[in-house]
Order: C-alpha cells, then structure tokens, then sequence
C-alpha cells in the first residue's frame, strides 16, 4: 500500500511540475510534446482508484480466504478435509 502512495505522489508531483513549466513557458522551444500531463494524471486517477477499490474490498477478501482455508484443512469448521 506504501508503494502505490508514494506512486501517486510522485506522480502527482511530475504532473503538477510539467504543468507549472508549461505555463512558465521555460520549455518553450521543445517542439512536440504530446499531451504528457493529461496521460500524467490519467495515470494518478487510476492508480487512486485501485488504492480505494482495495482499500474497500481488503477485509471482504481476507474473510473469504480464511473461511475457504478454514473449510479446506477442516479447523473450526465441518469442511470434511481430510
């Protein structure tokens, strides 16, 4: 979870600087740049959206692993394993 935060905040950071420098007009000259913040930000809205989607569903999933574990090897349960 650490690794997808500090993902979004570098990337967050990249976006916020290539749009800073646009506007400054420093990296006039650089001919075709593409549209690099928007594909920038894309990036960080999905990485976001992942973060939230498992934030939410992490305990559910866990649930589910450890009924699907307890019901295999048969502790705590009539899983018939064994």
């Amino acid at each position: 979870m650490a690794r997808i935060t500090t993902a979004l905040v570098v990337g967050y950071l990249a976006w916020w600087d290539r749009l800073r420098t646009a506007s400054t007009g420093r990296a006039a000259g650089r001919g075709d740049r593409g549209d690099v913040p928007g594909w920038v930000m894309v990036t960080v809205m999905t990485a976001a959206l992942v973060v939230a989607i498992a934030t939410i569903a992490t305990p559910a999933l866990q649930n589910m692993f450890t009924t699907a574990i307890n019901k295999v090897t048969g502790i705590g349960g009539s899983g018939g394993g064994g």
